[in-house]
């Protein structure tokens, strides 16, 4: 008989049977790949809150925020969307809330900032002055920095303190020079201190952005009748 060539009797030689898993180990791994696989589509399926926040989607990226912190307690991306949120929907208590409870897990100048819109709107100047030196101090750059500014402007106002007000009404408008309501209350500080040849200034370039913003047309009006 014929001795089979050595590629012919490797393929006829019996198969290595490879050892079994025990049937618990197998169950076990079955089990970690459905929840592998019912974890990522459920992660999937989840709205991204920062996108609801962005295209205006108030309060389903509340929800959706809400969801998040379901799942994870210290997820501080949840806890920031949720206060800018809540401030939108003008619920200032609220957004006061979460985001004390964000910042108690980490001193985020996000929330540092949102701690101030929410102290502003509640009356508390002081509270929301600091908040907001401390904010544009830790993140001189940060996207919400023009903001900050604005509130600040609008504290110094309540307090009657018009020079700190122009200040922060001009920095402010060095981040957003095309907003024609923080020209009317740059133009509204300067009046207030009595400066009004640099408040119809600031009236004026409140019209050049939007010509019938009626609080600058008033204050152009007040100005011109001052100075002539």
């Amino acid at each position: 008989m014929a001795v089979p060539r050595p590629r012919l009797a490797k393929a006829l030689a019996p198969a290595r049977r490879q050892p079994r898993r025990p049937r618990g180990l197998r169950a076990a791994i079955t089990l970690a790949l459905l929840l592998s696989t019912l974890g990522s589509a459920a992660a999937q399926a989840r709205p991204d809150a920062l996108k609801l926040y962005l295209d205006g989607k108030y309060d389903e990226a509340r929800r959706a925020c809400l969801d998040e912190l379901a799942l994870a307690n210290d997820n501080m991306e949840a806890y920031v969307v949720i206060s800018w949120s809540l401030l939108a929907l003008e619920r200032w208590a609220d957004a006061e809330n979460y985001a004390l409870k964000g910042y108690d897990l980490r001193r985020d100048a996000r929330l540092t900032e949102a701690l101030g819109e929410a102290a502003f709107h509640l009356g508390r100047n002081e509270a929301a002055l600091r908040n907001f030196q401390n904010y544009v101090s830790a993140v001189p750059e940060g996207g919400r920095v023009g903001l900050a500014y604005y509130y600040m402007g609008e504290v110094y106002l309540r307090l009657s303190r018009y020079g700190h007000a122009d200040i922060s009404f001009s920095t402010a408008l060095q981040y957003s020079p095309g907003n024609a309501r923080w020209w009317t209350r740059l133009g509204w500080a300067r009046e207030k201190a009595s400066d009004p040849s640099n408040a119809l200034a600031a009236y004026e370039q409140a019209l050049s952005l939007e010509p019938r913003l009626q609080d600058a047309i008033d204050g152009r009006e007040r100005m011109r009748s001052r100075i002539h």
